[in-house]
C-alpha cells in the first residue's frame, strides 16, 4: 500500500465542504488523510465537524490558514485552496514557500497580471500546482482529442460553447463579491458565468483548440465580445464572445445566467470531416459529414474525486504533470480580460423583454429574457451579434482586440464599474 497523501484544506464552508466530503471517501479508500483545516468562523461549522468525525480522525482545526500552516505545514503533502478568488494568490504563495504542493480551485485568478506573478512563484515550487478545472482528465475527452491530433476528423475549424444556467436573484447576494467587476478596494473580481460558474467549460473549449499537443490550449489572437445584464449587478450575466486563436481556430461562447428552467450546456467541435457534440455527464456524439452518427461511451466520472486522484498520482511520481497548470490557465485568463476590453460597455437588456418568475421548485425569483435563447443560438451557429441584429447595444459596436490591448484592462474595468 502506498502511504496516503496528507492534506490540509483552507475553509469549511462553500466549495471547501465538497472537498471535505470527498476526502471522507478517499480516506476510507486509503488514498488520503486530512491532517488539518481552518476557517475564520470555524465554530459556526461545529455540526459539520462532528458529522465528518474530525475528532475521531484527528483533524486539527484552526481559525487562520497561516497559523495552520505554521503548526502543520511540515506534515502536509498537499494544500487545497477552495477559497474566494481574491485570496488565491496569497494562499498559493504561502503553500509554495513552505514546500507544499497546492491544489488551487478554478479560476486561479481573473487578473492576467496576478497570474503572471503566480506562475513566477510556482517556478520555485517543489511540485507544480494543479488548477482544479474539472473535466480535462475525462478519458473520453482525452481519447477524442488524440483522434483529432491524429487527423482522423480533419483540421479543426471551430469550437463552440452554449450554456444557460438559471440563477435566482439571491445568487448575486451570496457574498460581498458576487456579480462584481471590482472590489471596493479596487481589486479585480470579475465574478460571472464566463469567469467563474462556467469557467470549466470555457477552459474545455480552449483545450479543444490546442492543436499542437494533447495537453495544450488554444491561444487567443483576437477577441470580440458583447456583454449584457438583466440582473441588478455591477458585472454581466450574459456573454457573447468570439475569438480567433493563433492557430486560426474560431471560438464562440454564448452564455447566460438570465434564464429559467433546466440548466443546459453543450460543447461543439467542428472539424473538416465531422463535428463532436459533447454534453458533460450526459452524452457524446461524433456527427460525420457523410451522415453517420458515432456515439461515444461516457465512463462514470466524479470530477472532484478524479482530479484528486490524478494529482495524487503526480505527487507520487507516477505521472509527469498535473492536468492543468497555472501556465495552462493563461489562455483562459487572457481571454476573460480581453472580453471586457472589447465590449466597452455592459448593456442592460431591454426591461420590456425581462420577465420575473417565481419558480415552484425553490420559490426563488428568476429572470427570463424574451428572445435571448434564440439570440444565443443564432450567435453560436451563425455568428450574428445581438447588438446589430436586435439593436440591444447602446454604445455602438464592440471592438476587436488582441493581447497587445491588455494594458487597457484596468482602465476598461474602472470605466465599466463607473469609477
Amino acid at each position: 500500500m502506498k502511504p496516503p497523501i496528507r492534506i490540509g484544506i483552507i475553509g469549511l464552508g462553500g466549495y471547501a465542504g465538497a472537498h471535505h466530503d470527498n476526502l471522507l471517501k478517499l480516506e476510507a479508500a486509503g488514498q488520503a488523510r486530512l491532517v488539518c483545516t481552518c476557517d475564520p468562523q470555524a465554530d459556526a461549522f461545529a455540526a459539520q465537524q462532528q458529522a465528518r468525525e474530525f475528532p475521531k480522525r484527528g483533524v486539527q482545526v484552526f481559525t487562520d490558514y497561516r497559523a495552520m500552516l505554521d503548526a502543520c505545514g511540515h506534515e502536509l503533502d498537499m494544500l487545497v485552496v477552495p477559497t474566494p478568488i481574491s485570496l488565491h494568490a496569497e494562499m498559493h504563495r504561502a503553500g509554495v514557500e513552505r514546500g507544499i504542493a497546492v491544489y488551487l480551485e478554478k479560476p486561479p485568478t481573473l487578473d492576467h497580471r496576478e497570474l503572471e506573478r503566480m506562475i513566477l512563484t510556482d517556478r520555485a515550487a517543489k511540485k507544480t500546482t494543479l488548477v482544479g478545472f474539472n473535466f480535462i482528465i475525462e478519458r473520453a475527452r482525452l481519447a477524442l482529442k488524440e483522434r483529432m491530433l491524429a487527423g482522423e476528423f480533419g483540421p479543426l475549424r471551430e469550437a463552440r460553447l452554449i450554456a444557460q444556467w438559471p440563477r435566482p436573484a439571491s445568487y448575486f447576494a451570496r457574498n460581498n463579491w458576487a456579480g462584481r467587476l471590482l472590489a471596493p478596494d479596487g481589486g479585480v473580481v470579475l465574478d460571472s458565468c464566463f469567469g467563474n460558474a462556467m469557467a470549466h467549460f470555457v477552459h474545455n473549449i480552449l483545450f479543444w483548440a490546442g492543436t499542437s499537443a494533447l495537453m495544450n490550449w488554444g491561444q487567443p489572437e483576437t477577441v470580440r465580445a458583447e456583454l449584457y445584464r438583466a440582473h441588478a449587478i455591477q458585472g454581466a450575466d450574459t456573454f457573447f464572445v468570439e475569438s480567433r486563436t493563433t492557430d486560426g481556430v474560431t471560438l464562440r461562447f454564448a452564455l447566460t445566467h438570465a434564464c429559467e428552467g433546466a440548466t443546459t450546456h453543450s460543447e461543439t467541435v467542428v472539424c473538416e470531416k465531422a463535428s463532436i457534440h459533447y454534453v458533460v455527464g450526459q452524452k457524446i456524439e461524433i456527427r460525420w459529414n457523410d451522415g453517420r452518427v458515432e456515439p461515444v461511451a461516457l465512463d462514470p466520472f466524479n470530477a472532484l474525486t478524479e482530479n484528486h486522484l490524478d494529482y495524487y498520482r503526480y505527487l507520487r511520481g507516477e505521472t509527469s504533470r498535473p492536468a492543468t497548470t497555472l501556465t495552462d490557465s493563461r489562455p483562459f485568463v487572457v481571454l476573460n480580460n480581453l472580453v471586457y476590453i472589447s465590449s466597452g460597455e455592459i448593456t442592460p437588456l431591454p426591461p420590456s423583454l425581462i420577465r420575473s418568475i417565481i419558480h415552484p421548485r425553490d420559490a426563488q425569483n428568476y429572470l427570463a429574457v424574451e428572445g435571448l435563447p434564440a439570440a444565443l443560438n443564432d450567435f453560436l451557429t451563425q455568428g450574428r451579434w445581438p447588438g446589430a441584429t436586435l439593436g440591444w447595444r447602446t454604445g455602438g459596436p464592440s471592438t476587436l482586440v488582441t493581447p497587445a490591448d491588455l494594458p487597457r484592462f484596468i482602465p476598461a474595468l474602472q470605466t465599466l464599474a463607473g469609477r
